[in-house]
């Protein structure tokens, strides 16, 4: 009979490679099914858990098989081959960068888990839109730094790059000044995207005007800011404008905001019958908030006067359709009951002169 020892597996050679690599892709494949299955019976108490086991299935499912093939690897056969250094690189980089994934996924998921239970407390004040934009830049900070820290340590794994880098590090004065000259834009918008972030110049969701355009801010990323215009089309400017042009905001503090329509009409034009119409028509709206209506002559200029109507909305939409509104329905009940009072242009003729003709007619 076979003894003991000859029955032992010898891990140094190829089946102890391949019987390795069962074993680790049959505990992962476990170790998943067991995590999908506590997620499941979970989720209907915490929907949140079977979210994130949703999101980190991949890049924790292909994390666990990497480095479980570097344990695989390092312990048996292809330890002893000429390229097992190449291969060791390969999976120490693959671990780094495959870890570096899968800590963004969890920083992401954190972020919107926070800005989800803020919005649930309270999405249209201004101060909940100033903690969704630093939430959101703050979110593309930290996935934009995991990334260079993970590409640095890749590259300085490496003995070439690191000897580069500690001349560079010498001569960091030099390196600095150039570096800054080439890269003047990106950094600037970087720091830009930062600044209108912390410092609550515009948030996600402020209305706007911009380069004559009106819109809301859509996005806020570390380099630029894309302006949702009301047609739907996107202005996209870099972060650097908002901290060096003027802006002009509509919700800066409030929502609420003053609209005007004017109107050139004859001399004739019933004051005191339209402001009543007036009244009567925003009155009828669910778009006025009641805070502030009026009609006033503010211009009796040449053949006409400018009747001005003010009226008051808790945000830009409803003003807008308001003002739509009053405009419509002035101008119909205008035409209707009293014709008079639309714009005329009137000409004054000269009387026939003495002895001409049209005189003796």
């Amino acid at each position: 009979m076979m003894s003991l020892a000859e029955l032992a597996l010898d891990w140094s050679s190829w089946v102890g490679t391949l019987v390795g690599a069962t074993v680790a892709v049959v505990l992962v494949s476990v170790a998943v099914i067991v995590v999908r299955f506590i997620a499941g019976r979970a989720r209907g108490r915490s929907a949140w858990i079977g979210d994130l086991e949703r999101r980190i299935r991949v890049p924790a499912m292909t994390l666990a098989l990497v480095v479980a093939s570097w344990i695989v690897c390092a312990t048996t056969a292809p330890a002893a081959l000429s390229w097992w250094a190449v291969l060791e690189r390969i999976l120490f980089i693959a671990t780094v960068l495959v870890g570096a994934w899968l800590l963004s996924t969890l920083v992401t998921f954190g972020m919107e888990r926070l800005m989800q239970y803020d919005s649930r407390r309270d999405a249209t004040s201004a101060e909940a839109r100033r903690r969704q934009t630093q939430l959101t830049v703050l979110n593309r900070l930290v996935v934009v730094l995991v990334g260079v820290i993970a590409v640095g340590v890749v590259l300085f794994s490496f003995p070439e790059v690191r000897a580069v880098g500690t001349s560079i590090l010498a001569s960091a004065g030099v390196v600095s000044i150039v570096a800054g000259l080439a890269a003047q834009s990106t950094l600037g918008n970087l720091i830009a995207g930062v600044q209108i972030a912390f410092t609550d110049s515009i948030r996600v969701g402020d209305v706007v005007v911009v380069e004559g355009e009106w819109g809301r801010i859509g996005e806020i990323n570390l380099s630029y800011v894309v302006v949702y215009i009301w047609d739907e089309r996107r202005l996209i400017l870099p972060c650097t404008y908002f901290t060096s042009q003027p802006v002009e905001s509509w919700t800066r503090r409030s929502d609420k905001i003053l609209g005007t329509v004017f109107m050139d009409l004859d001399w004739r034009v019933p004051v005191d019958a339209v402001r009543a119409k007036f009244m009567e028509i925003v009155e009828g709206s669910d778009a006025w908030d009641r805070r502030k209506a009026g009609v006033v002559v503010t211009g009796s200029e040449g053949g006409h006067v400018t009747l001005r109507f003010t009226i008051s909305a808790k945000d830009s939409d409803d003003q807008w359709d308001l003002r739509c509104l009053v405009r419509e329905k002035i101008m119909t009940w205008l035409q209707q009951e009293h014709p008079e009072a639309l714009p005329v242009t009137r000409v004054m003729l000269d009387p026939p002169a003495a002895g001409s003709d049209s005189a003796r007619v």
